[in-house]
């Protein structure tokens, strides 16, 4: 098995970080911190997920964020 002890998001799924981000920040705010449409434009967990998984540098922002948001409350 591939064990990943330094990465803060193993085991984490990228449904679970953008759920606690819309729940902490709201889609207005995710949208004026990571500029993309699927937060602006009519937004949803599962539209931003199919974005997400297939553009690496916003699903970066968004792990980058969660992290941020993490240490900060917690």
């Amino acid at each position: 098995m591939n064990e990943q002890p330094q990465n803060p998001l193993h085991g984490i799924t990228l449904e679970t970080i953008l759920t606690q981000l819309v729940k902490q920040h709201g889609w207005d705010e995710l949208g004026k911190q990571i500029p993309i449409q699927c937060f602006r434009n009519d937004p949803s967990i599962k539209s931003s997920l199919k974005f997400l998984r297939r553009t690496p540098w916003a699903r970066k922002k968004v792990e980058e964020l969660y992290l941020r948001s993490t240490t900060k409350t917690g």
